[in-house]
């Protein structure tokens, strides 16, 4: 299948492409941008009037509730919801039932996914059996089946024993370690620490929750040169913390979520559930640091952190409601939000979506668009402006804190490895 995108603004950040330009696509590859051939001849023509043309988005962190979690989402519904946000990559933690801790159960998941030739999917394999933090899985028998990393998911590690060993067996292959920053014990709350939570009198997450590990986690770096990426960053403190970490020259990394960089714990309202999550909504402070941050590569990629939840968890009182929201779908128009707002432009704010991700996954042709590269890319009307309709959403999950929200930027088109998945 030959397909021509006309009209459109290519903007591909890993190559500094930013023009007025057609992509001539050919065998699931980029045949050429701009150049087309003379001799050229589509089979499908996508008109991009008004449209940007970018690199499909990479989301590191995405749940597919599969397997064992199907009440809360399907592997059908939630890819179907990734390529309806332009998410052409996603990377899945490996918290399912049963856990991602055998190589047969992650063979299985990405047979499942590419059998569907929707979005890409990369599994994240369990750094220790079961995840109960005391005995480290066969790491190279999972990378063999497809993992490209191996963590905890929101499982902290109590035995920093168990985690040095880990970190050095890990460097040892060089193979990455996903660690979400949170100490077990001062974990424990449902709210950020701070006047609001006191008002509420919700059990409080402190900020030290969140530095201790990562004072730990860098202080075994140095010890082992394991390479670590932090997931859902959420303070200002842990921010500082990395990077001065990055200026000492060691090999880390860390993402964001698209709630903690648009939302305060103040958007808890009255018990609202929907912005129950993990970690959790901090002050208004942690967001600027965290915007800031993701603006000057500090924080290296913004992540959707979708989790779907079924209604009946999220219909409880807030402290005994399951966190999560669903995400997918819009991790594309707030990346664009936050561009817009901070003034970082369009190309930084689909740079930490695609190409930035894209690098820290090792996927070589994810996140940009070139010749010869797969054709994983979307069209994106920028000027479209929708309302978040949780009923509308494609996900299995309906719950989300931006529930309501009018947002500005949707995916018109998506293909990956030059078919045409949504649109």
């Amino acid at each position: 299948m030959k397909t021509l995108i006309t009209n459109g603004r290519v903007i591909d950040p890993a190559s500094g492409i930013d023009r007025q330009a057609d992509v001539a696509i050919a065998d699931g590859k980029v045949l050429a941008i701009g150049s087309v051939p003379a001799d050229f001849s589509a089979d499908r023509a996508l008109d991009a009037q008004g449209c940007l043309v970018v690199p499909g988005l990479v989301d590191l962190a995405a749940r597919l509730r599969e397997p064992g979690y199907e009440h809360e989402g399907m592997l059908e519904s939630e890819m179907a919801a990734a390529v309806a946000g332009g998410v052409t990559s996603l990377v899945c933690p490996p918290d399912t039932d049963p856990v991602l801790d055998e190589p047969g159960l992650v063979e299985m998941l990405k047979f499942r996914a590419e059998k569907m030739q929707s979005a890409r999917l990369f599994p994240l394999g369990a750094l220790t059996r079961g995840l109960a933090g005391e005995v480290l899985t066969e790491m190279a028998e999972l990378t063999e089946a497809g993992c490209i990393g191996f963590g905890q998911a929101d499982i902290p590690l109590s035995n920093t024993q168990v985690l040095q060993r880990a970190l050095l067996y890990a460097s040892t292959f060089g193979y990455t370690v996903w660690l979400r920053p949170q100490d077990r014990d001062l974990g424990k709350g449902v709210a950020a620490s701070g006047p609001l939570a006191t008002r509420l009198g919700l059990a409080g997450v402190p900020v030290a929750a969140e530095t201790i590990a990562i004072f730990t986690i860098v202080e075994l770096m140095r010890g082992t040169g394991a390479r670590v990426h932090l997931c859902r960053l959420s303070s200002a403190a842990g921010v500082e913390l990395v990077r001065a970490a990055k200026a000492e020259g060691l090999p880390l990394t860390c993402d964001v979520s698209i709630n903690s960089l648009h939302l305060a714990d103040t958007d808890i309202g009255f018990f609202d559930s929907r912005a129950r999550l993990n970690p959790p909504l901090r002050q208004q402070r942690d967001r600027d640091a965290l915007s800031a941050a993701l603006a000057d590569g500090t924080i290296d990629a913004l992540v959707s952190d979708h989790t779907p939840v079924e209604a009946d968890a999220k219909t409880l009182p807030f402290a005994e409601s399951e966190p999560g929201a669903t995400g997918l779908e819009l991790l594309l128009p707030l990346a664009l939000q936050w561009g817009e707002q901070s003034g970082v432009g369009l190309a930084r704010a689909i740079e930490v979506v695609s190409a930035a991700p894209a690098r820290l996954i090792g996927a070589a042709e994810a996140g940009r668009l070139a010749p010869g590269g797969a054709a994983d890319l979307c069209v994106v009307d920028p000027a479209l402006e929708w309302q978040v309709r949780p009923e509308a959403l494609r996900s299995q999950g309906k719950h989300t804190p931006f529930g309501g929200y009018a947002l500005r930027g949707q995916a018109r088109f998506t293909l990956v490895g030059g078919r045409l998945v949504h649109g």
